[in-house]
């Protein structure tokens, strides 16, 4: 069956890169229109998407590709640029325009009286521009191209409160910590070119060749290799995962779209739309599973010490990333790895955006000033509860399905990396519990009590109070989407393996994971609860006990600190360095020469003074000093 939407798949892109034109051309002009201009060109591309997906999962629709555009021709070889639709992208193009969508009708309330939201709007369409074509890019160039374009956006809207020194510092962080991982896969995009038939790009070459072993094996292992470094950059997996917390000094719309559905998405994406490469060698699905399942519980353990509630759902961002990628390095297929990308993206948007609602309400983003809050915010309250739930991976929430399917697939395929999931889990259930308790529950404290203060735009506020209804109804709508988006794929009913990979998926429900993940989650919760909550147990039992764990857990393993030392400092060290040749040696050479230059001329200019007796005792003079010359020459002869 021959698509009838796909062939305007072109146009998903298209409509949040005009509103960016737009914008940018005449964004003060527009004022209020702009915000308009741009929530309604996600619209469009979210109708367009919705419309590819719905044609796909109704019947057996072929993958169209559109590829006669010609970008590069160097001899015989062209480079031909056009777009791919097939069912793993159509899941993400819904993905990624419905949160996007959602994410802006949220920004038109949080982002309310700054002077420059023109400018936020008009950098989020071109995210979403940057992200939609990667997604549906037809071969690797391109999709490095949007690639790029993705990271540059993510520069521009971390840093978008550029007057502050810490936005400024994460946005350079962000940047150059991604670049490491993109330079690996600039890599393994040249080795792609150099050692395919025919030097081609595109995907669909990429599985006939992937999978017919026309390619040598060791190859093939530094290829996936080289891509999953670039992964490891977007998607923020150890060691390249120290940007990601820190880019939560951008606003907290940015966090939720970079978090759920945009840059980190990429990375677990691209490993997706690379699996045949992957599949083709074992060792480098083990590396992936191994740095993701190290991640997963690395990061997990970090999240309970901490105290910035945006840094909290970075550093669990970061371990549920790890999940994605210990599902795709094990390697039975990339439904569970996509399955907790689908469910993640909702939860996790609802998650930053409900703690969007609580900065907006108290003007703080530490925990420990915030408590009593489900008084005043009932519908913030009750939607953050059912994203903690879901993170949390309790019945019957969407998290719950998903983490199960990756948990299962390790139960049967790696059990060290089945018990480092389960642990990871307990540890994620502890930290939002403990946040979930320290904000909304218990007795007000500090700016939760009265916020006198003035908020990042300027303006006074007053007593917390339940935000705009632009900022909740998105909150309610993934609220919804956090219960019932894991109903696509259960143990019962596996529609969604069968229809990404066309493969029917005989798995049944494993009772020993389920029982071990419901427990840990369980457990998770309850510990928060009696820590947090009824204050059976002391909250300083691990900080007074064992100061020293606290500090390593608090201080992220002192990982900023070791590159600070080993890579940041010796950099610096190496610069003075060379700007010191640079000055006093280049420079110097330079200026040497052109003070040597300077001086013969000014010489020449006092000789030549217009003087005539000048002129004559000069002339005098050289010719004595040529008839000494002479005599002396003779002399010499004649001795």
């Amino acid at each position: 069956m021959v698509s009838d939407y796909s062939q305007y798949a072109w146009l998903i892109p298209l409509f949040p890169l005009l509103a960016f034109l737009a914008l940018t051309a005449m964004g003060r002009q527009l004022k209020d229109l702009g915000i308009y201009i741009s929530i309604f060109a996600m619209l469009a591309s979210f109708i367009v998407a919705l419309l590819i997906f719905v044609e796909r999962i109704g019947g057996n629709v072929e993958d169209y590709t559109y590829n006669k555009l010609q970008w590069l021709q160097v001899g015989d070889f062209t480079l031909k640029m056009g777009f791919e639709v097939n069912n793993l992208n159509a899941l993400m193009l819904v993905i990624v325009t419905l949160v996007a969508l959602l994410v802006n009708i949220y920004s038109k309330g949080y982002m309310k009286g700054d002077e420059r939201i023109h400018v936020f709007f008009g950098y989020i369409a071109l995210f979403s521009f940057s992200m939609l074509g990667l997604v549906i890019s037809e071969n690797m160039l391109e999709l490095y191209f949007f690639w790029e374009l993705v990271g540059v956006c993510s520069f521009l809207l971390v840093g978008f409160w550029y007057y502050k020194p810490e936005a400024k510092a994460a946005a350079k962080k962000a940047f150059i910590v991604t670049r490491i991982g993109d330079v690996g896969l600039f890599i393994g995009i040249l080795l792609l070119f150099w050692y395919m038939p025919g030097h081609a790009l595109d995907f669909t070459s990429i599985h006939n060749a992937f999978t017919s072993g026309k390619i040598d094996p060791t190859i093939i292992t530094w290829i996936a290799i080289m891509i999953f470094i670039g992964a490891m950059g977007k998607s923020g997996q150890f060691p390249l995962h120290t940007w990601l917390p820190d880019a939560m000094e951008g606003p907290t719309p940015i966090s939720a779209l970079i978090h759920a559905a945009t840059m980190v998405a990429a990375g677990v994406y691209l490993v997706a739309r690379t699996f045949d490469i992957f599949q083709a060698s074992p060792d480098a699905l083990m590396v992936v599973a191994y740095v993701g399942g190290f991640t997963a519980i690395f990061a997990a353990t970090i999240g309970i010490a901490q105290n910035d509630i945006k840094r909290i759902l970075a550093y669990s961002t970061v371990s549920q990333l790890g999940y994605m990628m210990m599902a795709l390095g094990i390697g039975v297929s990339f439904t569970s790895g996509m399955f907790h990308l689908f469910t993640h993206a909702f939860f996790k948007a609802l998650l930053f955006l409900g703690a969007g609602s609580v900065i907006h309400a108290v003007h703080t983003q530490d925990i420990n000033e915030m408590g009593g809050l489900s008084r005043k915010m009932k519908i913030t309250t009750w939607t953050f509860a059912i994203g903690t739930l879901a993170l949390s991976g309790i019945f019957p929430f969407a998290g719950f399905w998903s983490k199960d399917m990756i948990l299962t697939e390790a139960y049967e395929h790696n059990q060290l990396l089945f018990w480092v999931g389960v642990i990871a889990a307990f540890f994620t259930a502890f930290y939002m519990s403990r946040l979930f308790f320290l904000v909304f529950l218990g007795s007000p404290r500090g700016k939760a009590k009265v916020a006198d203060e003035h908020d990042d735009h300027g303006h006074e506020a007053h007593e917390p109070h339940e935000s705009p209804a632009s900022m909740t109804t998105p909150l309610i709508i993934l609220a919804v989407l956090a219960v019932v988006a894991g109903f696509v794929n259960t143990p019962f009913n596996e529609w969604l393996g069968h229809w990404l990979t066309g493969q029917q998926h005989d798995e049944k429900a494993n009772w020993i994971v389920i029982i071990l993940s419901t427990l840990a989650g369980l457990l998770g919760i309850g510990l928060g609860y009696l820590i947090y909550l009824k204050r059976t147990i002391p909250r300083d039992v691990i900080s007074r006990r064992m100061p020293w764990l606290y500090t390593l857990l608090n201080r992220k393993y002192f990982v900023d600190e070791i590159y600070d030392g080993v890579i940041v400092k010796p950099l610096r060290g190496l610069g003075w360095v060379l700007e010191l040749i640079d000055v006093y040696v280049i420079d110097g050479i330079v200026r040497l020469v052109a003070f040597t230059v300077v001086s013969l001329g000014r010489l020449g200019s006092r000789l030549q003074n217009g003087q005539l007796q000048t002129y004559g005792v000069i002339m005098i003079l050289g010719m004595l000093i040529l008839a000494l010359a002479i005599a002396g020459r003779r002399f010499i002869h004649a001795g």
